[in-house]
């Protein structure tokens, strides 16, 4: 049975992977994720793209320049075919065409204005889609955290049990301790050895997910540092960048309503061509000209289409109301409900430290009347079974505890 348990012992210490001992912080996995994410470079590119957007705006109402050509032939036999008088029996034309339109100057701003929200649009919800993934990787982060902290936990314990079975097998050698007592503490030291495995087998799967996430293809396992997650200072609902998209799509709404009135109002346009234009049917070759002229359009009636496209926006501005109402009872909500969680949490970690105490200092205790033989094997492992399970709580809920603070500090992201 020792024989079988030595054994066991020799084949996990060589079959552990190797963890480098080179610590990674979470700022190192923050900068990788915001490095690789591909939406992120899609969103600066839509910002620069918005610029483009402007110009094209602004050269839209500039001058406009074009070659047309025209070229036709309508044939008549036996008085059959279209009016010579409307189609002079073809035609044939090569200009070069000027046009310019004119909008006034308030509908020219209110359309690069248009522009210019839709490009804060745009710059929020990349703000929100960083935040969600700040998020995300520090959630990630501190779950790998917290396998590591079980394991390098956990694995002292182990050192210890082994340091203590050595001591057990001297005195079981001396008749102090019976071989049972022996064999009942290799146990275990063999289930503390598997519940070991069976953390870092836990900790290298959410390792490799931290890495996923970030978009590193690193295939080696470091320690993990404690993230030290402090709460952020709660700024005014106002100032998050999740309320601000409220404001941005009040904006537009905004935008749209009065682009409605600029729609309706005359429209001016000039142009002049110059070219050659001929039926070719005399002298065509003095068929070579220039024009200008002046075009006019005033909306008269449109079967009241425009007060419909108002009464849009305000349904539309009815919707965002609602949507804005119920977010800022949901973010009241949530931030009352998570500070209230981690508030319990805390109170659990403060308990669970005090009983750690006296479970260490029972442990403390049994190791020096182990070493007299004064102590039963079976009320040293019970103090080394409280010892390991105050020590999880505590690391459970210190997990739970940062989980808690990065979720408030999510919530509260400043724009």
């Amino acid at each position: 049975m020792i024989r079988t348990a030595a054994l066991l012992l020799l084949f996990f210490v060589v079959w552990l992977p190797q963890v480098h001992t080179q610590d990674r912080s979470m700022q190192y996995y923050l900068e990788a994720g915001t490095q690789h994410s591909p939406l992120l470079k899609d969103y600066r590119n839509q910002v620069l793209a918005a610029g483009i957007d402007s110009m094209r705006v602004r050269a839209g109402y500039g001058p406009q320049l074009s070659g047309v050509s025209t070229n036709s032939y309508a044939p008549a036999w036996r008085g059959y075919g279209y009016d010579n008088a409307i189609t002079n029996g073809g035609q044939v034309s090569a200009l070069i065409v000027a046009s310019r339109q004119f909008v006034g100057r308030k509908n020219l701003d209110n359309q690069l204005q248009a522009v210019t929200i839709q490009n804060r649009g745009t710059q929020n919800t990349a703000a929100i889609t960083k935040q969600e993934l700040k998020k995300n990787i520090i959630a990630q982060y501190i779950t790998a955290y917290g396998d590591w902290a079980q394991y390098s936990f956990n694995a002292d314990v182990l050192k210890l049990l082994k340091d203590e079975a050595v001591l057990l097998k001297r005195l079981t050698e001396t008749g102090t301790y019976k071989q049972t007592d022996y064999l009942t503490f290799l146990v275990t030291q063999q289930q503390q050895e598997l519940l070991i495995r069976q953390v870092l087998i836990r900790y290298q799967y959410d390792y490799a997910q931290l890495n996923y996430l970030c978009g590193l293809t690193d295939t080696t396992f470091h320690a993990l540092p404690d993230p030290a997650l402090l709460l952020e200072h709660i700024p005014e609902l106002e100032n998050t960048v999740f309320f601000r998209q409220f404001q941005i799509d009040s904006m537009q709404l905004e935008n749209s309503n009065a682009q409605i009135d600029f729609s309706y109002r005359p429209k001016l346009g000039l142009y002049a061509d110059g070219g050659f234009n001929s039926t070719l049917a005399l002298n065509p070759y003095k068929n070579f000209g220039v024009s200008a002229g002046l075009t006019v359009s005033v909306p008269i009636y449109d079967g009241r289409q425009r007060k419909m496209q108002h009464d849009k926006i305000v349904i539309s501005q009815q919707t965002r109301q609602g949507y804005q109402d119920f977010y800022i009872q949901q973010y009241q909500q949530q931030i009352r409900q998570l500070a209230q969680q981690l508030q319990s949490t805390q109170e659990l970690i403060d308990q669970a430290n005090i009983q750690i105490r006296y479970a260490d200092g029972l442990m403390v205790a049994n190791r020096r009347l182990l070493m007299n033989g004064d102590v039963r094997i079976a009320d040293y492992i019970i103090a080394i079974n409280n010892y390991l399970n105050a020590k999880n709580i505590i690391t459970e809920q210190q997990v739970n505890k940062y989980q808690l603070i990065n979720q408030l500090n999510y919530w509260n992201s400043v724009n």
